[in-house]
């Protein structure tokens, strides 16, 4: 039945100009690569990427990372290094051939001097201490190339439009609302965006000195300890975690909301005035979306698994198997198969168990969605009250969980090392197994979180607290292991260095001879 045709609220008004704002098109002569070449490059990409730790919305940025890395060490020509990069991203499969304009390679080369200068002044006035500024900078540029690629003016106007709604649904009574409004913009950066450390750092480095340029250079350089300063704070604020969880239960409307714009460019004035039709069409996109988590969970658990298993599987083989041989004179295969087969087992399982949202789900997400476009002052979210400064007394209660807490962890692993010491284990066998179930506990869960993304209805669940007593201090254990091994993963700066290297060369000395060869053909015509 058409509806009333309500207004849009203004803030709602000026959310959907920007989704329906046509983009201009770059006639521009785009990068265009072998085929064949591609195809080879694209399949290690695969590969490579599925033994990395992180997100998938990341993934662009952290494969400029890896390739700066790499190309720093012999590129010295930013512009040289710049066209390397982007050509490099394309046969790699990031963009379709002949999509990315060459002149781009310009604003690339431009991003490489100007973040590389200020790491180089950093170091050489000795204004940070006792940090790596290379990897920092790196982070930060590799973050600036990936926004001068793929830039998404709809995603950055309805995080916005998140913020606006959201901020005040927080107060932190004891701090100032600026440092309230930056941790919620984090928390939406992290829920709605996906985004990783180094966008954020990123994101927070633009909001205090805007974009780096040749004209605020030198005030970003002589204002960087400061702003350095203020970065960590916040990124390691202690009521961090209360917030994000808070965005978290209110983001499913917004990335339905998103959606549906993207969808609808240039129709949702049209779409609403008829308002069954309009439920449909939300409804519809929940439906994709949740039939969409199966994937993501299935994706999500293939890359944790290779994650977990060529990690596994080294230092099954040079630790573990090494010890054994030298200790008992022979390796005891039954724990390393155990070892081996259990933590991946264990996150199949979790995958198995996972359970997607239905109707009702939608029907409070289209609610939601209808107070966002069409109330002046949406109020989607419960409020969040916060003190950041807690009592220097401990109460009773407070030492008493404390231990509680204490006691469940060591219950926890000495439950598991009993276990094992009965299976015969090793102490080194028993550290390893340990170690690993730790991860892929912190694996499982955040896969389990990918899966909850889109839900708003949460089912109570008798078991939820036995859960939680076993399984939340193996999981913030692995929290800590896993971050740990993404930085020092030395197998993949092996792959990187010695395997990829080599073979990216190869790739493009092969594209250079298949562009001779056209050439030579080109001269029989």
């Amino acid at each position: 039945m058409p509806s009333d045709s309500r207004p849009f609220s203004k803030i709602a008004q000026s959310l959907i100009n920007n989704f329906d704002s046509p983009e201009s098109e770059n006639a521009e002569k785009k990068i265009s690569v072998n085929i064949l070449v591609s195809k080879l490059a694209a399949t290690y990409e695969k590969i490579r990427t599925a033994m990395d730790y992180g997100t998938e919305e990341t993934i662009l940025r952290r494969a400029i990372e890896r390739i700066l890395k790499r190309r720093l060490v012999l590129e010295g020509n930013s512009l040289t290094l710049a066209k390397s990069l982007v050509r490099e991203l394309v046969w790699a499969g990031y963009f379709k051939d002949s999509t990315v304009p060459e002149s781009v390679t310009d604003k690339v080369a431009r991003s490489i001097n100007l973040y590389l200068s200020l790491r180089n002044r950093v170091i050489e006035n000795r204004l940070i201490q006792n940090s790596d500024m290379h990897e920092y900078f790196i982070q930060l540029l590799s973050t600036d190339i990936d926004t001068i690629l793929l830039p998404n003016r709809e995603k950055e106007s309805l995080s916005n439009f998140m913020f606006h709604i959201l901020r005040n649904s927080v107060e932190i009574v004891d701090d100032s609302k600026q440092t309230r409004d930056v941790q919620v913009f984090l928390s939406i950066r992290k829920n709605f965006d996906r985004d990783d450390i180094a966008f954020l750092r990123y994101k927070l480095f633009v909001q205090i000195f805007g974009r780096l340029t040749e004209d605020n250079f030198e005030h970003v350089l002589k204002n960087f300890p400061k702003g350095f300063k203020e970065i960590e704070y916040q990124l390691l604020y202690p009521r961090k975690d209360r917030i994000f969880n808070h965005i978290k239960k209110n983001t499913p409307a917004f990335l339905i909301l998103y959606d549906l714009l993207m969808l609808e460019k240039g129709k949702v004035r049209h779409l609403v005035k008829d308002e069954e039709e309009f439920q449909k069409r939300v409804y519809d996109i929940c439906r994709a979306r949740y039939r969409g988590i199966r994937n993501k969970v299935t994706t999500a658990i293939i890359r944790s698994f290779v994650f977990i298993l060529v990690t596994k599987a080294v230092i099954a083989l040079l630790i573990e198997g090494t010890f054994e041989r030298l200790l008992y004179g022979h390796i005891q295969w039954f724990a390393i198969g155990l070892n081996t087969t259990v933590p991946p087992l264990l996150m199949i399982l979790v995958g198995l168990l996972i359970r997607t949202p239905g109707d009702k789900n939608s029907h409070k997400i289209f609610i939601d969605i209808n107070k966002l476009l069409f109330e002046e002052d949406p109020q989607i979210a419960n409020k969040l009250n916060l003190t950041l400064k807690t009592n220097s007394v401990r109460t009773l209660g407070d030492q008493v969980f404390s231990i509680l807490w204490l006691l469940s962890i060591v219950l926890v692993f000495g439950l598991l090392v009993w276990i094992l010491t009965k299976l015969s284990f090793n102490p080194l066998s028993q550290l390893i197994f340990l170690f690993f179930i730790a991860i892929v506990s912190f694996l499982s869960y955040r896969i389990f979180q990918t899966a909850n993304s889109y839900t708003v209805i949460y089912k109570q669940n008798l078991l939820s607290p036995i859960v939680d007593f076993f399984f939340v201090p193996v999981i913030r254990v692995g929290r800590r292991f896993t971050e740990g091994i993404a930085q020092i993963n030395f197998i993949l700066i092996i792959i990187d260095f010695i395997i990829e290297a080599p073979f990216k060369g190869l790739v493009g000395f092969f594209e250079q001879w298949f562009s001779f060869l056209a050439i030579k053909r080109e001269e029989l015509e």
